[in-house]
Parts: structure tokens; C-alpha cells; sequence
């Protein structure tokens, strides 16, 4: 995990087609055989494809340049030549495609999305034979292959799930995510434990909700500051957020309000987003009575205090995720 990458800059080619073949028949008692020459084949095609076991972009790191095969020449006896074979690229669900000059959308994969063909390859080449007619039985005209198409692209991974943990560091996202799935995420007390997001699957009965643990946020962090900025991409994709306030912490009654300003200022439909406030650590004993406290400076808010340590809240907890993924409309990242 600690190969995750969600950026890749690479440079992908479509193959050229085949040349198309000049030649005649020659065979015994045959001297005036007429064109013979074969078609040039087809050049590959840049292909990509979704991989469901794949979660980052690492593998574009170690391979930037992808070209298609060319497609072979035409050959005598009005032999066609071999189509060159696709390059295919895989890609982990959530990947966004764009041109790395001028940043505009090419590919937005979804769910839905398995697989999609950017790139043709060029059409192979005409033999003689095409260019036989009644006045020219024998042509000595053949065509080129068509050449095939480069680009420079930049792939994007964001993260797809139902319910983004926000938080500043050691909040206790990673904890709650562990708590409830079978997700293992680098747990310790001190800041920034979580480097990378991490996936998990909470499961109840027959229904899976999928839960985002995103790097911690601080203050600032929309403008560059700390760790969280380069991944708060990864939650416009959640279909709803969690904000997760420390209650052992002395700013326990402002991290709300900041979270929201730094996701506000990054993008204003991530404030948009149906979310939940949950009270961590309330078994520590200074947590004791801050959890009315928060809830009463946000009465529009629906708060829930937890402890993973001891469970407390856990259950309550579950029925709510459950409840935030409900009525959603149903539009695919």
C-alpha cells in the first residue's frame, strides 16, 4: 500500500496500419496472371479496461509509454496481412482519463464502465488487386497504410464509495474503519497515521455499504496544508460524509466548522452531500458531557457519539449508515 498512487502522466499509441502489397500471379501455364497483391491489416487499438482488483495507479508508474501493434503488410497470392494486436491498459474502478495539455475530460468511468476503445488504429493499406479494371490489367499501384494516433494523457484515481470518514488527524477514522470491516488501515496514536484511502465493506444482512477512510484534514488544508489536500478529490465521489470530532480534544466545538469551511472552499457540492456527525472517544473521561455539548451547538445536525474502544454507539452507528445510503439517488459516479 505504501505504492499507492492516484496520478499517472503517460503516452499511449495507436498502431499503424499495413502496407498494401504489389504483386502478380505466376504460376505454370500461366505467364499473364493477373494482381495478386494482399490488403495491409489493421493497426491496434489503445484499449482501456476496468480491473476490479486493482486500487491504485502504481502500475502506470513503471510503464509511461504504451503503443498498439502495427498491423502487417499485405503479401503475394491476395494475402491479407495480420491485424496488429490492441494494447490494453487496465485501470481500477473510478479512474477519470484526461488530456494532459489542456486538462479536458475524456473518460469518466463508472460502474457501469467496462471497457473503452480511445485510440483506432489505422486502416491497413489496398493491394494491386483493388486497382485492376479493364484498361489497366496490370497495376502496379498499391496503398500506404494509414498511420495510427498518439496522445499524452493523465489518468486520475478517485476513490469511489458510499459514505467518505472526514476528519482532522487521529480523529479516529481508521479505528472505526477497522471496527467495521475487514479493512486493516495503519492504526497509532499520532497525526497523519493514514496516508493512503483505504476501503472497507461494512456488511449487514444482505446489504454491503462501502465506507472511505480519507487522510486526515487540518486547518488549510484546502490551500496545500498537510496531507489531506491531495486527496480530498477522493470524497466528491461519496454518496454521503461522516464527520468524525475528537471529543478528547479541547477544539472539539470548532472542528466541525472548519471541516466544513476547508471542503467548502475546495468544492461547495462536497457541503452538499448528506453527512452525519459522529462524536469519537466518548469512553476517554474528559469526553464526558461534550457530546450533549456538540450536539446542542449543531441542532440541525444528527449526532451520534461512538467509542470503538468499548462499542458504545456502535450499533446506533450502523443503523445510521444505513439509513444515509438510503433514498440516494441512484446516479452512478
Amino acid at each position: 500500500m505504501e505504492k499507492f498512487a492516484d496520478e499517472a502522466l503517460i503516452e499511449v499509441s495507436s498502431g499503424s496500419g499495413g502496407n498494401g502489397c504489389v504483386a502478380f500471379r505466376r504460376e505454370k501455364y500461366v505467364p499473364m496472371g493477373g494482381p495478386s497483391g494482399g490488403d495491409g491489416g489493421r493497426g491496434g487499438d489503445v484499449v482501456f479496461t476496468i480491473r476490479r482488483n486493482l486500487r491504485t495507479l502504481a502500475h502506470l508508474r513503471y510503464k509511461r509509454t504504451y503503443k498498439a501493434e502495427n498491423g502487417r503488410d499485405g503479401e503475394n497470392g491476395s494475402r491479407y496481412g495480420r491485424n496488429g494486436a490492441d494494447i490494453i491498459i487496465p485501470l481500477p474502478p473510478g479512474s477519470v482519463i484526461r488530456d494532459a495539455e489542456t486538462g479536458a475530460l475524456i473518460m469518466d468511468f463508472t460502474d457501469n464502465q467496462a471497457e473503452f476503445v480511445f485510440l483506432k488504429g489505422g486502416n491497413g493499406g489496398w493491394g494491386n488487386v483493388h486497382f485492376k479494371s479493364s484498361v489497366n490489367q496490370a497495376p502496379r499501384k498499391a496503398m500506404p497504410g494509414k498511420s495510427g494516433q498518439s496522445a499524452r494523457l493523465m489518468v486520475e484515481l478517485q476513490v469511489m464509495a458510499d459514505i467518505g470518514l472526514v476528519g482532522f488527524p487521529n480523529a479516529g477514522k481508521s479505528s472505526l474503519l477497522d471496527r467495521f470491516t475487514n479493512a486493516r488501515p495503519r492504526i497509532a496514536a499520532y497525526p497523519f497515521t493514514t496516508k493512503i484511502p483505504n476501503l472497507g465493506v461494512l456488511t449487514v444482512d444482505d446489504r454491503d455499504v462501502v465506507i472511505a477512510d480519507i487522510p486526515g484534514l487540518i486547518k488549510g488544508a484546502s490551500e496545500g496544508a498537510g496531507l489531506g489536500i491531495r486527496f480530498l478529490k477522493h470524497i466528491s465521489r461519496t454518496k454521503a460524509l461522516a464527520f468524525l470530532v475528537d471529543l478528547g480534544e479541547d477544539n472539539y466545538l470548532e472542528a466541525f466548522d472548519i471541516l466544513l469551511k476547508e471542503l467548502n472552499s475546495f468544492s461547495e457540492d462536497l457541503v452538499k452531500k448528506k453527512r452525519l456527525l459522529i462524536g469519537t472517544k466518548t469512553d476517554l473521561e474528559e469526553s464526558s458531557g461534550r457530546l450533549a455539548e456538540l450536539a446542542a451547538q449543531y441542532p440541525a445536525e444528527e449526532v451520534i457519539g461512538i467509542s470503538v474502544f468499548s462499542g458504545d454507539g456502535i450499533s446506533n452507528l450502523t443503523k445510521a449508515f444505513l439509513c444515509l445510503t438510503e433514498d440516494i439517488p441512484g446516479e452512478e459516479p
